[in-house]
């Protein structure tokens, strides 16, 4: 697909866990389906990041990145319009990251949040770099904007000083990049704790309807409403939460028999369980679909990697002869 008309860039990242769940559908797959429209989307699954907190056990990797692409196809995203592709299969990525490390001190990557939440159980340089890489990746497609959570701000941040260190350093190469704040829905788990396939909590998308009931039944509701009858409070609920964006109107449909006791949780649940599932119907159905043809989404993940190792050499060779490391001339 040739980039002729003049639209911004985005660049997305997710690491390769597998099948999806509601949590990563509805925190950021269905925000990158709106937005390939507007925008040159660069979407990638992150395998080297994935490295930061297991780098022994690479043998499910493969399968992991395969079942994400599938997601990620189920979902939504069209190859046509954004480019899907694997971020080890992009050597460029890597470059950047150690260009990019000799403009940043140690003692602002251990006041990174992500080194301070999780250094007692990861040391690695690897992790400790893991926000460098992170803003090559960005700044390698040279993109205008993240999509990105409020808790992730920190790292734009970081993305867009070291682009500007660069611009100063050596001459203005890279656009800093800004976050693309959106809102995000809050999709809790089984458990009351936001959803996690490590937490085992979650409602994976490659669920039957079935499965999807029974986890659904083993949710965590309201404590003090422990029978029908008994008030409940909904905002306290992740069913209810789940409610919110799979259920049409709960704020009069749901919320009001909750709070008078009228609606016991297992109906609460069962009325959810019909609504996400005739939701989740669309994409399953796609990955059963997908799941026939698997050259098919390694050909997908193929020609983004093409269109995305093209962009990226693109941005290194402009890198390269700003930093005057450049040293032969093109034949």
């Amino acid at each position: 697909m040739s980039e002729v008309i003049k639209k911004q860039t985005i660049l997305s990242g997710m690491q390769p866990t597998g099948s999806l769940h509601v949590g990563n559908l509805e925190g950021a797959l269905r925000n990158w389906t709106n937005l390939q429209n507007d925008y040159w989307m660069y979407c990638c699954i992150v395998d080297l990041h994935a490295l930061t907190a297991d780098f022994k056990n690479t043998k499910p990797m493969k399968d992991k990145i395969f079942q994400m692409a599938v997601d990620f196809l189920s979902a939504g995203l069209d190859p046509e319009k954004c480019a899907i592709f694997i971020q080890s299969e992009v050597p460029q990525h890597a470059e950047l990251h150690l260009l990019f490390s000799m403009l940043i001190t140690v003692p602002t990557l251990t006041r990174m949040p992500t080194y301070q939440e999780k250094k007692e159980k990861l040391d690695s340089y690897g992790f400790l770099g893991y926000p460098v890489l992170q803003a090559a990746d960005i700044c390698l497609y040279n993109a205008d904007k993240v999509p990105v959570g409020k808790d992730q701000e920190k790292h734009i941040w970081l993305a867009k000083d070291l682009a500007q260190r660069f611009n100063t350093i050596y001459k203005k190469t890279f656009k800093e990049p800004e976050a693309l704040f959106t809102t995000i829905p809050l999709i809790l788990g089984s458990d009351n704790r936001k959803m996690s396939k490590s937490l085992d909590n979650h409602i994976p998308l490659d669920f039957t309807e079935k499965q999807t009931e029974k986890r659904l039944r083993s949710f965590y509701t309201d404590p003090n409403k422990q029978r029908k009858g008994d008030p409940g409070n909904p905002e306290k609920c992740p069913i209810y939460l789940l409610h919110k964006v799979y259920t049409d109107n709960p704020e009069n449909e749901i919320a009001p028999e909750c709070k008078t006791g009228a609606l016991g949780c297992v109906d609460c649940k069962m009325k959810l369980n019909v609504n996400l599932n005739d939701a989740l119907r669309p994409i399953r159905d796609k990955r059963v679909e997908l799941l026939k043809d698997e050259s098919y989404v390694w050909d997908v993940l193929a020609t983004g990697g093409e269109r995305a190792r093209q962009r990226a050499e693109n941005m290194m060779e402009k890198v390269r002869s700003s930093m005057k490391i450049s040293y032969r001339k093109k034949k």
